[in-house]
């Protein structure tokens, strides 16, 4: 391995749930990965926010933030992300000014712009009555960092009077806001209001360099964030030999491959079901490929390897990695050993 400074890691869960295994069970084991990202010695812990998927069971993640807090001591917590077309900015708001309550000073606030769902289930999020207008993007981003802050925020009639408006009583820390995309218009969103920002490199690379030149180029300096800050995601899996690691990675390369080619959705196969599964044709061999070449996957040592290279191609001094390590048969089902085995083998290398 070079000489350069090693990166530091963080973690990206989706909370996976696999062939036999209950929400209880998923969530289970997503927090004892959580503990683990603990231990071990990794920057952050976020729960991404999807909806209505056979295979994923991070909808809420308010509510996984809260009990990941609540087994942890020192990683900070977070969303990758709040989906906040899905959400009143009020209550996004409030939600992250009560879990900075509970952990002051761990908490991160991503917030995207995707819906985080297909459009039947959009439609039902936002029959609510709580959600917010798309194309108030921008402004709804502003309301949150001033609804969290201390000072809160002023509401302005027409009439010309104010009303205050504080997301919790007495704030002395704030969660910290990141803004995600996987586009020109997130990076140009970023930079314009002086926030940290990161790329969905986990779910599509294309248009990487150009958002993060984009993003650093137009930065707008304010006193909290004086320099841009920015990191990538990557889906990774580490394990004793690449033969193994290569095992691990078929189920999610398939669900991926579902995904892209608009095949019924399933839970996560096991290593064993997905091996023994010959539904895929060449298109979804395709796809599969693709993606495949963007993850890292192999030994402990040469995901590490590649992992510090990439950060340091990039210019980022953090990778948040997705462990998209699947299980085998008669692995425990509230457990993910193969997610926290690529941790553990990271941290080996890159976290001493």
């Amino acid at each position: 391995m070079s000489n350069t400074p090693a990166p530091a890691l963080s973690v990206l869960d989706l909370v996976p749930v696999r062939t036999g295994q209950t929400s209880a069970q998923a969530v289970a084991a997503s927090l004892g990965v959580a503990q683990a990202a603990d231990r071990l010695g990794y920057r952050r812990y976020w729960f991404a926010e999807h909806h209505n998927m056979p295979a994923v069971a991070s909808t809420a993640p308010p509510v996984l933030i809260a009990a990941a807090a609540a087994r942890t001591e020192r990683i900070r917590v977070g969303s990758g992300g709040v989906m906040l077309p899905n959400h009143s900015p009020l209550i996004v708001a409030e939600q992250f000014a009560a879990l900075e309550a509970i952990a002051p000073g761990r908490i991160d606030l991503g917030i995207g712009r995707a819906p985080g769902s297909d459009p039947v289930i959009t439609q039902l999020l936002r029959q609510s009555g709580t959600t917010s207008d798309v194309d108030r993007f921008p402004d709804n981003i502003n309301d949150i960092v001033a609804l969290v802050s201390g000072e809160g925020a002023t509401v302005r009639f027409t009439s010309g009077s104010t009303y205050g408006v504080h997301a919790t009583p007495a704030a002395t820390t704030t969660p910290e806001v990141w803004l995600l995309g996987s586009s020109d218009y997130s990076a140009r969103l970023a930079a314009a209001f002086g926030l940290p920002y990161v790329f969905a490199n986990h779910f599509s690379g294309e248009g990487l360099e150009r958002a993060l030149a984009l993003y650093r180029t137009e930065f707008q300096p304010n006193e909290q964030h004086p320099e841009p800050r920015t990191f990538l995601t990557a889906n990774v899996i580490a394990a004793p030999t690449a033969e193994e690691a290569e095992e691990r990675a078929l189920p999610q390369l398939h669900m991926m491959a579902r995904l892209r080619t608009n095949m019924p959705l399933v839970p996560l196969e096991t290593v064993e079901q997905a091996k023994a599964n010959r539904d895929f044709d060449g298109l979804a061999e395709t796809i599969m490929a693709q993606a495949r070449s963007r993850w890292f996957v192999g030994t402990g040592a040469d995901a590490a390897s590649a992992l510090s290279s990439f950060a340091q191609q990039h210019g980022v001094d953090e990778v948040m990695i997705s462990p998209v390590a699947a299980a085998y048969d008669g692995e425990p089902a509230d457990a993910a050993p193969g997610r926290i085995q690529t941790l553990e083998l990271l941290a080996a290398d890159l976290l001493g």
